[in-house]
């Protein structure tokens, strides 16, 4: 079989070596990529022959000039590691470039980005394929499973907390600017919320107890569960057992009291997201939109406090 031909953008980007590492995994070819910034050296390590570009508009003029020269010379997917608010734009330029497109989460900022990337899918006969790993991760799975084959009507209580600490550099970067990273919820809690909807079904209500630049916390209903939960990048929320440890991370998901034990298993999800996308089997747009609704209502409530069923941490953090 012979290789895809594959373009990155955002090849600086924190992800981006996870997309070469997947396109390389699958026996394909990164043939370009993009970058504003050139701190790129770990291409070296997987495509040391990709060509490499800081301006969009050179770019641009490559992967057209590919697609016009050669028969087989056209790059067959273009993988998306921008940062968020550029994502709808760069899916824009994938699809019109003859291209399918592959996107990180969040896919966009808002649902009717979803619509408008739609319509083009259409005129172009291209598609998006976004990157949801967590709906692959076997425990995520067999959880999953298990709530479907529950014959109760009691709903799960599920507590979400994540805390992955982030420097001073953090709310300097495009990161910390709303209009561009959608918000700490957006930022990175967007896969947590597609998880909860394919784990406990629709959402009915959701609701924002807190938000600042570097937290925000609150409470989900679905059809199966009740959620609280809590996502920063502050290291003093990170409990004293954690830190004492020399850790600056803590990830916590229970159920009914019992910790879903996930930590494992992370490692090769975008390689097997390539893999089912590569087979035609990936997630399209209408998978991302009830997570891209949640994050979009979350970023957009007016947080109503320390009210009704909130996250324990924020007694901690106020107290």
């Amino acid at each position: 079989m012979s290789k895809m031909k594959f373009a990155l953008v955002g090849a600086a980007g924190y992800v981006a070596p996870r997309h070469m590492k997947a396109i390389l995994d699958t026996g394909n070819d990164l043939i370009a990529a993009l970058d504003p910034s050139d701190s790129v050296g770990i291409i070296d390590s997987y495509f040391p022959d990709a060509h490499f570009f800081t301006e969009f508009e050179r770019f641009d003029r490559h992967i057209d000039k590919l697609r016009r020269s050669n028969p087989g010379g056209a790059v067959s997917y273009v993988s998306i590691c921008s940062p968020n608010y550029l994502h709808d734009a760069h899916m824009r330029f994938a699809l019109r470039s003859g291209a399918d497109a592959i996107c990180e989460k969040p896919l966009v900022l808002n649902p009717w980005n979803i619509d408008g990337l739609a319509a083009i899918e259409k005129d172009t006969g291209k598609k998006v394929h976004t990157i949801l790993q967590l709906r692959l991760h076997p425990s995520i799975i067999q959880l999953r499973d298990q709530v479907a084959n529950e014959t109760t009507d009691r709903k799960h209580e599920v507590d979400l907390t994540y805390i992955t600490s982030r420097g001073r550099w953090y709310l300097r970067s495009w990161k910390g600017e709303v209009q561009k990273s959608g918000g700490i919820a957006t930022n990175i809690g967007v896969h947590f919320y597609d998880m909860l909807q394919f784990i406990f079904g629709a959402l009915q209500e959701n609701v924002v107890h807190y938000a600042s630049a570097t937290k925000a916390a609150g409470f989900l209903e679905y059809e199966n569960a009740r959620v609280r939960w809590f996502l920063s990048v502050d290291y003093e929320d990170v409990p004293a057992e954690t830190r004492s440890r020399g850790q600056r991370t803590y990830r916590s998901i229970t159920v009914d009291g019992a910790e879903i034990e996930f930590s494992g298993g992370f490692t090769d999800l975008h390689t097997r997201s390539y893999e089912n996308i590569l087979s035609g089997n990936g997630f399209g747009l209408e998978e991302n939109r009830v997570a891209i609704q949640t994050v979009s209502d979350i970023r957009n409530q007016t947080p109503i406090g320390m009210v009704g069923d909130y996250h324990p941490f924020l007694k901690t953090m106020h107290s």
